[in-house]
């Protein structure tokens, strides 16, 4: 059995329902996946062991991906991360958004992955689709010794 370890932001749902599917397809596959959302009232902890992000992208300003452009209700997610050692323990980032927006989407997986020195493992489109859950878990698992 792999355990898989995840920490996510959630806003609308959307992330919450890609996580939902990937415990579902961990348990058929006999694996564990423990995931724990972070927002704005979690307490900061020290993570011990190895972890995704999976993050959406809300941003407001600018028109593309410069400077003006601001992350939004994500940055609980990146700031717990920042916290003492936890970003040693990031071992990549998954990401979601909304393909209307071109250029803006998965922006923030992006900049996360581009901060923290890790790759990019996936992304995927609003709340993703089985197939989608099915490609990032097995993307995920070998991270974690499975």
């Amino acid at each position: 059995m792999t355990r898989i370890s995840i920490l996510y932001a959630s806003t609308e749902g959307n992330t919450q329902s890609f996580v939902d599917k990937l415990k579902t397809i961990a348990e058929s596959n006999g694996d564990q996946l423990e995931a724990r959302m972070i927002g704005d009232e979690t307490e900061y902890a020290n993570e011990t062991t190895p972890y995704v992000a999976i993050v959406p992208t809300y941003l407001t300003g600018g028109t593309g991906t410069g400077p003006d452009v601001v992350e939004n209700f994500t940055n609980a997610l990146g700031e717990y991360i920042e916290f003492g050692r936890n970003s040693h323990y990031l071992k990549g980032v998954i990401g979601s958004g909304n393909r209307n927006f071109n250029v803006q989407f998965n922006l923030t997986a992006l900049r996360y992955a581009d901060k923290f020195k890790v790759p990019m493992l996936f992304a995927y489109e609003l709340r993703g689709s089985q197939f989608d859950a099915v490609k990032a878990y097995n993307i995920m698992k070998p991270l974690f010794g499975g």
